[in-house]
């Protein structure tokens, strides 16, 4: 009866027979009631040391201390309690032992490995008197877990050399380790290593080395190998079919993935959450909601990763109003508590322009990491807010949360978009002197705009010499960007020619120097970078805005005629636009990089897209709603300047996302300062 309960995990009634049994009269425990009772109580939860204990004093009362299962189903109720004490009582009852088999050594290796003392489990591994691979593989297990993958190694090597018996534990934990730290080649050579030792595994066996292979060359960017072994294994669970799907993600497959997604005869939460993060990542943020609304409608329940996931697809989309929803989804289903739902959220309404929402999100959250304050620090530095980021980032650090260098990413951009130049060279400094992190590429760059920006090109060549590698594409971006604010011509064609050399297929070089040389009123070389722009086959992205209207998103291209009510939306602005005029606009045909006539100049900038999105979205949401646009590239300076006399025109808070920051309209005046 007491081995009954403990099988069945009911420690409770096992305890209770024992009592009985004790106060039975002539009957008396004996081997297999201790064993059996050890085994209950182990799984009792909030499991005391004294508790242990008083069982060990009976055990050794009865003289069944000198029985293997017993001692063997001590040190393992020992090891189950969460104290110092209970350590060395299991290490007591191990020396005391007259005799050990492989189930006392790998019940004492695993106990510690499962404290985190690695250490520990190594002096003890070291003890073992014969060749037991269980405990080999309980040990590579350990140092698999607790990251230290030279060690597993090691050990692997010598069981190779010993002759221990390899078996699928050994080959699992060791191709996890290679595939987990990126030791790729290594795990080919193990790969080499099972082809050689030819195993006579049994399916279920095979099938957890199978997995492990196939993650090793997903990971490893072998995706047509990671499918050649799928496809030959005789036995799949769900997950090989997950590991391949997420190998087809990860190597930027969508279709594949998608055509795999249909047809995968397993299914869990994790297969959707896959195709949902991978949608996202991949740029294909509708694809990611959609299939969210499927599993909605197929009746499984999203976890909190994949709520993240369609979160994150409605940042992207800058669909505020879905996410809402979500958000009120998440809370009723219990995940509001979620690191990953929370910080979801917190980006979302910050890409959707709600950064007050954001804030709250912040505020509430009940556990923040390291993420969510590079996610609030980079809200505040998109919105315009970069003083208030500073002090974000200085009360980060007070409260002991170390920064990473994401974090000096996330600062720097806020310097950046703030003008803040002192402070952004401050954080750069501190990199390296307070934390011990070396600045990369993307954090020069950082910098290197916001010198060029600021006009300080000097600084920035000077910057660029002392680098400790040579200067990336993002540097002379950076640099090209610059030259083209400040009119440094020599300067910005040199950058432009280190650009395309480096990356002669990136459109936005040809673009940002052709722009230098028409603000200049240089036509001449503008129209010979076109042609060669041209000449090259490389296709310009053409500029379109969106907006959320209603369940709908409305897009708009510059010069739009296709949209049902454009006609609507020139008539609307044209009203607005004799406004403005009364208020002191004029349009600023110098950023019309075309050679025309000055009228013909007007109309073009009339009809930029984020103009006839932010019209239409006056025209159809209700009166005193703020008007909120995304746009894929970055905001011209006669849309900007015209944003501003709009809003107080109007009387609304305009808000537009570009390709760089959030611009908020309001008053006649904008948060960026008119800096950016």
């Amino acid at each position: 009866m007491i081995s009954a309960f403990a099988r069945a995990s009911l420690a409770a009634p096992a305890v209770s027979v024992f009592r009985t049994l004790l106060g039975s009269g002539p009957l008396r425990p004996d081997d297999y009631s201790f064993t059996a009772l050890l085994s209950a109580v182990g799984q009792m939860h909030n499991l005391a040391t004294s508790q242990c204990t008083q069982l060990h004093c009976s055990v050794l009362k009865s003289g069944a201390a000198a029985v293997l299962s017993v001692s063997n189903a001590l040190i393992a109720l020992y090891m189950k309690c969460d104290t110092l004490e209970a350590l060395w009582d299991a290490r007591k009852v191990l020396d005391e032992m007259p005799d050990k088999d492989d189930l006392t050594w790998t019940t004492i290796v695993v106990g510690y490995v499962r404290r985190g003392d690695v250490s520990a489990a190594r002096s003890v591994f070291e003890e073992v008197d014969g060749k037991f691979d269980v405990v080999w593989n309980a040990m590579i297990s350990g140092y698999v877990q607790s990251g230290m993958c030279a060690d597993a190694f090691e050990l692997f090597r010598r069981m190779v050399s010993e002759k221990v018996p390899l078996d699928e534990f050994t080959f699992t934990s060791v191709l996890s380790a290679c595939a987990n730290n990126g030791f790729f080649v290594h795990g080919k050579s193990v790969h080499s290593q099972i082809i050689r030792l030819q195993p006579n595994f049994v399916p279920d066996a095979a099938l957890p080395v199978n997995n492990a292979l196939v993650t090793l060359y997903s990971k490893g960017g072998n995706i047509v190998v990671a499918k050649r072994i799928f496809d030959t294994m005789k036995l799949k669970d769900v997950v090989s079919w997950n590991t391949i799907l997420s190998g087809y993600i990860d190597s930027g497959c969508l279709d594949k993935a998608a055509e795999l997604f249909k047809v995968m005869p397993y299914k869990n939460d994790l297969s959707w959450m896959v195709m949902v993060s991978g949608y996202v990542h991949g740029g294909l943020s509708e694809d990611a909601l959609k299939l969210f609304n499927q599993m909605r409608v197929e009746d499984v329940k999203p976890c909190d990763y994949t709520y993240a996931g369609a979160i994150a697809a409605c940042g992207e989309l800058g669909a505020l109003k879905h996410g809402r929803q979500l958000h009120a989804h998440l809370v009723r289903c219990g995940f509001e508590a979620s690191n990953s739902a929370g910080n979801a959220l917190l980006t979302m309404y910050a890409k959707c322009g709600a950064v007050k929402d954001a804030r709250v999100v912040f505020l509430v959250m009940p556990n923040v990491d390291s993420v969510s304050w590079n996610a609030m620090i980079s809200a505040l530095g998109q919105h315009g807010y970069g003083r208030e980021a500073l002090e974000l980032f200085d009360k980060m650090v007070t409260e002991g949360i170390y920064p990473d260098r994401i974090s000096f990413l996330t600062i720097l951009t806020a310097c950046n978009h703030a003008g803040l130049v002192d402070e952004g060279f401050h954080y750069f400094e501190s990199m390296k002197r307070d934390f011990s992190i070396s600045p990369g590429e993307d954090h020069y760059a950082r910098l290197i705009d916001l010198l060029g920006r600021a006009g300080r090109i000097g600084e920035a060549r000077y910057l660029i010499k002392k680098m400790p590698f040579e200067p990336t594409p993002s540097i002379w971006e950076a640099i090209l960007s610059g030259c083209r604010t400040n009119g440094d011509m020599e300067f910005g064609a040199y950058a432009a020619d280190q650009l395309f050399r480096m990356i002669p297929q990136h459109d936005g070089t040809y673009i940002l120097l052709s722009n230098t040389y028409s603000a200049a009123g240089r036509w001449v070389d503008a129209a010979r970078v076109r042609k060669l722009m041209r000449d090259r086959g490389v296709k310009k992205e053409p500029g379109c805005s969106w907006i959320e209207v209603g369940s709908k998103t409305h897009v708009f291209l510059v010069g739009d005629t296709k949209h049902p009510e454009a006609q609507a939306v020139y008539q609307f602005l044209e009203v607005i636009g004799a406004r403005m005029r009364k208020l002191g606009y004029v349009p600023d045909t110098k950023f019309v990089l075309h050679d025309m006539e000055p009228h013909e100049k007007e109309y073009v900038l009339f009809a930029h897209s984020e103009k006839l999105a932010v019209g239409f979205g006056l025209l159809k949401l209700p009166p005193g709603a703020t008007v909120t646009v995304l746009k894929n590239l970055r905001i011209c300076g006669d849309c900007h300047t015209a944003m501003i006399f709009m809003s107080k025109a109007v009387g609304r808070e305009i808000v537009v996302r570009d390709v760089r920051r959030f611009h908020h309209f309001k008053d006649g005046e904008c948060s960026c300062g008119n800096y950016w």
